[in-house]
């Protein structure tokens, strides 16, 4: 709890602002209803913006009309604490509001409509429908997740899928799709929630226009120039996988050919980027429209964004040290179970950890927009080649053929009489990598005949392996080589 003199040497922010007097009330109960909705906060009344104590005179009739002026202008009723205190000399009005149960709030001459207002960095934000509906939700404890949509049934969910991801886990039978909350009964009948179908839906996009992810590397430290880019539409928990393999795809260019063989050789710090992308897609608020999650890979930092302010009563410091609210039930509980997340409420404390760990600048979260960004800072600067090359799918297929000219091409062609074997051998002696996401790599839309041909005939020759041999058909089923598939690469 921070005394009056230190409040008087923090800058406004979420929860603290300053004003001279009362003599404009209007923008000061806006703040105070931003307060109360957001996270709480503290208002300082008798100081100046460069912090100078002015006070306030008549102190008893000023604190006497201000409680009058809450009463009535903001609905629901507002009760805030408001205290009369000395410093140096001089009486100070200090408001303290908490988050309120009784959220939204609004200004009464505006209306419930237009009237409700969020805290955003040192700004009082007008909210929007959605966000007042999410407000709501969150005072009466309902995630939105978890809220049934009665006009589909289970047979518009991607069951078959679903249960590859839980092989070996548990069986999703109806008491699990149930107990999971995938499934939920309404008048009578089983119907999925929203969760459900932002995880398996099999037309997520129709209900969910902004359920998916952005990824894009930029061209040095702004977004002016754009290098490569794609759109991962993958079910939520596939993506996490996707996402970090444009992460990785593009944390190797620049470097020697024959570091990137090697496994502990990477220019970003994989462990703290999947903690924050999964906290993205986890925590994303999908009740909002207008933009996906997005990932900007520029040459000194990453960011990682999702749709959504942080829930109500949650600061950025209090995610910092590991306070969790979780916004997405249904989400966060499949993520626990199929072992994406590990400890609720760790992710975040991790990445601060995992950042000092390796000597890097602390990273940053942001509220911005109507949106939160995770920055992570990159401890050596990496560049791409952009000289005359434009972005997509074919640019993409062209820096995979440049590659094959290289040493490797006689090596591996030849001996496999195949130019695309030989690409898939080049893509896994780099990462780990299923089907679906060398198909990307490789330009194509969806994986071809020639593709699956290929990778059997590379097992075959055990050149690669499976990451689950007990489960062929697993879609979480990854391929890397073997021994044998390493050998071309660690001859100079």
């Amino acid at each position: 709890m921070y005394s009056i003199n230190q409040l008087l040497t923090q800058p406004e922010g979420k929860t603290l602002e300053f004003k001279r007097d009362l003599s404009s009330p209007k923008p000061l109960l806006k703040t105070l209803v931003a307060f109360a909705n957001t996270a709480g906060g503290r208002l300082i009344v008798g100081v100046a913006d460069d912090r100078q104590v002015l006070g306030i005179a008549n102190a008893l009739d000023e604190e006497e009309r201000l409680c009058s002026l809450i009463a009535d202008n903001i609905a629901p009723r507002l009760v805030p604490s408001v205290e009369m205190i000395t410093v140096e000399g001089k009486t100070l009005l200090v408001v303290e509001v908490f988050v309120s149960g009784s959220r939204p709030h609004w200004f009464k001459a505006e209306g419930p409509e237009h009237g409700v207002y969020v805290r955003l960095g040192s700004t009082s934000r007008q909210a929007e429908q959605a966000l007042i509906d999410e407000l709501r939700r969150t005072a009466e404890g309902v995630a939105f997740d978890e809220l049934p949509m009665p006009e589909l049934s289970a047979e518009d969910l991607d069951l078959v899928s679903a249960k590859k991801l839980f092989q070996g886990i548990r069986d999703l039978d109806e008491q699990t799709l149930r107990t999971l909350k995938l499934l939920m009964p309404y008048q009578g009948r089983l119907v999925p929630t929203k969760g459900a179908v932002l995880l398996f839906g099999k037309d997520r996009s129709q209900h969910f226009s902004d359920a998916w992810a952005q990824c894009g590397r930029f061209v040095g430290t702004d977004k002016a120039a754009i290098f490569d880019h794609i759109d991962i539409h993958d079910a939520l928990p596939q993506a996490v996988d996707s996402i970090m393999l444009f992460l990785k795809k593009h944390a190797m260019r620049g470097a020697d050919f024959a570091d990137i063989r090697r496994k502990d050789v990477w220019s970003i710090p994989l462990i703290l980027l999947r903690e924050a992308v999964v906290n993205a897609l986890v925590h994303a608020d999908y009740s909002q429209r207008g933009a996906p999650i997005r990932i900007a890979f520029f040459d000194d930092r990453i960011e990682i964004e999702s749709p959504g302010l942080l829930l109500p009563g949650m600061t950025v410091e209090d995610m910092r040290q590991g306070i969790s609210k979780i916004r997405n039930h249904v989400i966060a509980r499949v993520f626990k179970e199929l072992s994406l997340i590990e400890q609720w409420g760790s992710g975040v404390r991790r990445i601060f950890s995992e950042a000092q760990e390796l000597g890097l600048p602390e990273p940053q979260i942001v509220e911005l927009g109507g949106r939160v960004r995770i920055v992570v800072f990159l401890v050596e600067t990496v560049s791409v080649e952009h000289a005359g090359e434009g972005v997509g799918d074919t640019q993409t297929e062209s820096r995979l053929e440049s590659r094959l000219e290289s040493r490797l091409e006689s090596r591996l062609e030849s001996r496999l009489e195949s130019a695309l074997a030989a690409k898939v051998l080049l893509m896994l002696s780099e990462a780990e990598v299923g089907k679906k996401q060398l198909s990307k790599m490789l330009g194509h839309k969806s994986v071809s005949g020639e593709l699956h041909k290929q990778i059997a005939r590379l097992l075959t020759l055990e050149l690669i392996e499976m990451t689950r041999p007990d489960t062929p058909n697993s879609s979480l089923q990854k391929y890397r080589l073997t021994a044998l598939g390493r050998q071309p690469f660690n001859t100079p």
